[in-house]
């Protein structure tokens, strides 16, 4: 027995009904560009982490940063070495902190970038649909459907406030960091 595939949208209909929604359906967009630019500078910015952890020049931290291939993986060098390296408590608790931050806007930006968007009849985003298989009662289904309401657009503007703030933050840190760990210079070595 073949899989049974979804019905294919009436295109032309959408295309047709699209104009009507095209300003709210703009503004969405734009808020998940916005989720993904302001995420994409954010995690970034752990190449300066690593830089001041490490002690190195911005190429070096760079060519660590880019050779693991997962946020996830980034992370878990930015923990590890602060836990090697910083012994200064306030700054070991801010760069937790900022950790945490980062990764609630990655869960949110990662349900954007990997979803299914579920269009009406008229063309306008009425769902995401996570990519994620999701199990429930025993049944293995597609993730999770979430609507697109008011309530989840503001979610993402929310989160793009809070990722300029998370920015800024981690640039104000940075020399934080680079106090408490000191120089190459400072500490003696070579």
């Amino acid at each position: 027995m073949p899989s049974r595939l979804p019905p294919a949208p009436n295109f032309r209909a959408v295309e047709k009904a699209a104009p009507g929604f095209a300003e709210r359906q703009h503004h969405i967009l734009m808020q998940i560009g916005n989720l993904g630019l302001n995420w994409s500078n954010n995690e970034s910015m752990f190449i300066y982490v690593l830089m001041v952890l490490l002690d190195v020049e911005e190429v070096d931290a760079a060519i660590i940063f880019s050779t693991l291939n997962t946020t996830r993986a980034r992370l878990d060098l930015v923990r590890r070495l602060a836990t090697v390296k910083l012994r200064d408590e306030a700054a070991a608790l801010t760069l937790k902190r900022l950790l945490r931050r980062f990764e609630a806007a990655t869960r949110l930006r990662n349900e954007f970038n990997h979803c299914m968007y579920k269009l009406n009849a008229q063309g306008e985003i009425t769902h995401t649909h996570l990519m994620r298989p999701h199990e429930a009662g025993g049944r293995l289904t597609l993730g999770e459907l979430r609507e697109m309401d008011e309530g989840r657009v503001q979610e993402i503007v929310e989160a793009n406030r809070q990722l300029k703030r998370l920015n800024r933050d981690l640039w104000d840190f940075l020399p934080q960091l680079r106090a408490a760990l000191g120089t190459r210079a400072e500490r003696g070595a070579p």
